[in-house]
């Protein structure tokens, strides 16, 4: 994570002054600049293009599955390889699997790129990601300005173009989507937390993917908007753990009363 810091830091020196001040705008990465809509649908019938090139429609993604949606540009220096690291890095340690419980569609928002940017990038990041199977789950998209603003606009993702670097200003996020196209969580900056991922992915699906492991950390965490991130619930930690105690005692008034009953057989022998 430091790591990764640094190589932000150094990336926001060398960023045009207008740049610095959209991205530092008010907390890391600009998140100033993203509107939250959780609950919003997003544009399924948006045009866009895969990496063949073929036309494809954004609702082509949707329907029994989860959906992790990454806003980047494929010719992006420095904060779009880092946000697309910190994916990886947190599907990694996540039990479910890209393509079978969820899928991820990554898409660029500057119409100059094209489909050899869009294969480029996916060959990379589902080799990187290492799965069986991936390459069907994980889609780079591409299309014109018109389609483009429809999908940012409805994330709530705003941008802007420097000339003079030729490149874009932007807010570091990756967003889960429901499997019927509606914004459920927003996760900010270049890291995300394994655990705070599997919750989105969970409670997105409603519960269909998932079991007895996710449901309790839900009784214990919830989602905070304002961070973007799963915080402990305290008292349902507590309750939790008077739960756990109760059965454990329980289970050990259990033990002695059966070897109670055990020696008292035994004399009685």
């Amino acid at each position: 994570m430091t790591r990764r810091l640094l190589v932000l830091a150094f990336a926001l020196a060398a960023l045009p002054a207008a740049a610095q001040e959209y991205l530092s705008a008010r907390g890391p990465a600009g998140l100033a600049n993203v509107e939250p809509r959780i609950n919003a649908l997003l544009p399924l019938e948006t045009v866009l293009h895969d990496e063949s090139g073929k036309q494809v429609r954004l609702g082509d993604y949707f329907g029994d599955k989860p959906v992790v949606i990454t806003p980047v540009y494929y010719s992006c220096p420095m904060l779009c390889g880092l946000v697309l690291d910190g994916l990886v890095s947190a599907i990694h340690e996540i039990p479910f699997k890209v393509g079978e419980e969820y899928e991820i569609v990554t898409f660029s928002f500057d119409p100059r790129d094209g489909a050899e940017a869009a294969a480029a990038k996916k060959e990379r990041y589902t080799k990187k990601y290492g799965r069986p199977g991936s390459a069907d789950g994980w889609h780079f998209l591409t299309g014109d300005e018109a389609s483009i603003r429809a999908l940012t606009n409805a994330l709530g993702f705003r941008y802007t173009f420097d000339g003079k670097s030729g490149e874009f200003a932007h807010a570091a996020m990756v967003v889960v989507a429901t499997p019927e196209g509606r914004i459920s969580k927003y996760f900010w900056g270049i890291e995300y937390g394994p655990r705070d991922l599997r919750l989105g992915l969970v409670e997105a699906s409603k519960n269909r993917i998932g079991g007895v492991t996710e449901q309790l950390l839900l009784l214990c965490y919830q989602y905070d908007a304002s961070t973007g991130r799963y915080t402990a619930m305290a008292m349902n930690l507590v309750r939790l753990g008077g739960v756990a105690t109760v059965l454990a005692l329980g289970g050990f008034i259990v033990i002695l009363t059966r070897r109670g009953r055990v020696n008292a057989e035994i004399e009685r022998d």
